[in-house]
């Protein structure tokens, strides 16, 4: 009962919640919860599990959050696990409920902080599983700036067929065009998710977890391991112990989440063929701790960057397959031998990102998942940062070259995904149509959904190559063709988007990184004399206070901005 605040500087947070007189109101109520005398002189560690069965990408996190605990509690500390929430993208994809998903990266980093802000831990493990829990997570860690590791849950295995999550909605599609009877869909659908761990491409869910480790706040390894393996309980054990480790260092997030690390975190994604939502994401980490991040970082380092990994949603391979020959550190050593990371960034091993790698091995010599960088898929950046007249604030696109890099085609316009889709299903869009889905922004939405349905019934019925989709909404990881999303400034607010109508042509250029409206300046300025704002979609609730606070997506999307 003695005021130890000043003993134990590890226990900056903790000590002013149990030491002394005055706090035995605290621990009563902790030793409920199984604390000991002994607990009371411990650095409290807590344990930010998204644990929940609403998704398989999360339904295994509550086993991980217990072996983070252990490895704390076995390295001296004292674990307290509490719940965060998660949502399901590949569930609500499609429905007015997708709103929610890119909400719930800020009530998950809202909810970190809070906690941890009012119990009064030391340090921190994050355990995230689905798209928003990884940077909801790390955003919620650099705010509270307290000695954190992250743990990604890990990736999916495949299913029968080499099958995953958007091999189903891409069955939807191609049953529409006639390719597949219900039957075969049923069994796509039965087979394609055969337990837990985030979608298997380099989808969102895989193109976050590598960032985080890029940028240093994942053990070494974390990004690339399945979910079921008993790597991930190491793993697990390992950041509890680790985050112990940094409070005798005294080494935070911010000491880790430096501008070079961001730079080395869109290095990784592009050599990887990564997620557009990884541009989205990392402009709002940065945001959380002062680092000037900007749609112009990812052109200029997407021009000395190649893309060198064949994985879907454009590719052949899943994660579970890079898992099996190294995961993402033999690319990442190449990647630092040829100049292309800064190997001086400090890591939560607490040595630099240089010395984690320095006794990597190279891929065994028959893999052809990750091509060498004289021989890469395409020799630039695939996310392209787009201009013109259509998106005067920014757009992003992802082109792999596969799909081409120039698109010139006549607008089909939509005010909502669920119109387009089943214009797209019903044979009304067909070869030469740009697609805009408008209104469908962070703002507009509101929430910003993903277009992954509409963009799987395009490639299921076979336009991907003949048709292109642009919208101020955004992309799944798991979608491919020739899309562009996050339009800016949005529908909502009067951005260009706003006045297209069906029958403009619209140019799309990733090689000059332009997006153009053929229409005259004008006509143009009649248009926007006679345009309105609709009414808000929703006027009470999360939504609506999102609407209310929620900054442009070429700024992350943020809602804590000045």
């Amino acid at each position: 009962m003695t005021d130890d605040h000043a003993s134990d500087p590890r226990r900056r947070y903790s000590a002013p919640v149990v030491d002394g007189v005055g706090k035995a109101p605290s621990r009563s109520m902790l030793r409920a919860t199984g604390f000991t005398d002994e607990d009371f002189t411990k650095p409290q560690v807590g344990i930010a599990s998204t644990w929940s069965r609403v998704t398989p990408c999360n339904m295994h996190i509550n086993t991980l959050a217990d072996e983070a605990g252990r490895g704390a509690d076995a390295a001296g500390g004292k674990s307290v696990i509490f719940n965060t929430i998660t949502v399901s993208d590949g569930i609500a994809n499609g429905t007015e409920g997708m709103k929610y998903s890119l909400v719930s990266r800020e009530v998950i980093a809202d909810s970190i902080e809070t906690v941890a802000g009012c119990e009064g831990f030391d340090g921190l493990v994050a355990i995230g599983g689905c798209d928003k829990n990884m940077p909801g997570c790390l955003m919620g860690l650099a705010r509270l700036n307290r000695p954190s590791v992250f743990v990604y849950g890990g990736t999916i295995k495949p299913g029968k067929n080499h099958t995953d999550l958007i091999s189903v909605f891409e069955a939807v599609g191609a049953h529409a065009k006639g390719d597949k009877s219900l039957i075969e869909v049923k069994q796509v659908e039965e087979e394609a998710i055969p337990g837990a761990g985030s979608c298997g491409g380099m989808y969102t869910a895989n193109t976050m977890a590598s960032a985080i480790e890029a940028l240093g706040m994942s053990l070494p390894g974390s990004s690339a391991q399945n979910a079921e393996d008993n790597d991930k309980l190491e793993d697990c054990r390992a950041a509890g112990e680790a985050v112990l480790k940094l409070l005798d260092r005294d080494i935070k997030p911010r000491d880790i989440l430096t501008r070079e690390a961001f730079e080395n975190a869109i290095t990784v994604v592009i050599a990887l063929g990564g997620s557009t939502n990884a541009v989205l994401h990392l402009i709002a980490m940065a945001h959380t701790v002062d680092v000037a991040l900007s749609l112009e970082d990812f052109t200029r380092i997407g021009k000395r960057v190649p893309v060198l990994a064949d994985l879907r949603p454009s590719g052949h391979y899943m994660m579970s397959e890079l898992v099996a020959i190294g995961g993402i550190q033999p690319l990442m050593k190449t990647l630092l031998d040829a100049g292309l990371l800064h190997g001086d960034c400090l890591t939560v091993t607490g040595k630099t990102l240089a010395e984690n790698l320095e006794n990597v091995a190279p891929y065994p010599e028959e893999q052809d998942i990750i091509h060498a960088l004289d021989q890469p898929i395409k020799k630039d950046s695939h996310l392209r940062i787009l201009y013109g007249n259509l998106a005067p604030t920014g757009a992003v696109a992802k082109i792999t070259g596969k799909e081409g890099t120039y698109f010139k085609g006549n607008a089909r316009v939509f005010h909502s995904e669920e119109e387009a889709t089943d214009r797209i299903m019903d044979g009304t869009v067909t070869a030469g149509d740009v697609l805009v889905i408008r209104y469908e922004g962070p703002k507009g939405g509101p929430g910003m959904r993903e277009m992954l349905t509409p963009t799987s019934a395009i490639m299921g019925r076979g336009l991907g190559q003949d048709v292109a989709l642009i919208t101020d909404g955004r992309f799944s990881g798991g979608s491919h063709g020739f899309v562009v999303g996050h339009l800016t400034p949005e529908a909502q607010e009067g951005g260009p988007i706003a006045l297209v109508e069906t029958g403009d042509e619209i140019i799309i250029d990733a090689e000059a990184n332009t997006i153009t409206l053929n229409v005259e300046e004008a006509e143009l300025e009649r248009r926007r004399a006679a345009w309105t704002a609709p009414p808000p979609r929703y006027t009470r609730g999360v939504l609506a206070k999102y609407a209310r606070t929620v900054s442009s997506a070429s700024l992350g999307a943020i809602t804590d901005g000045d």
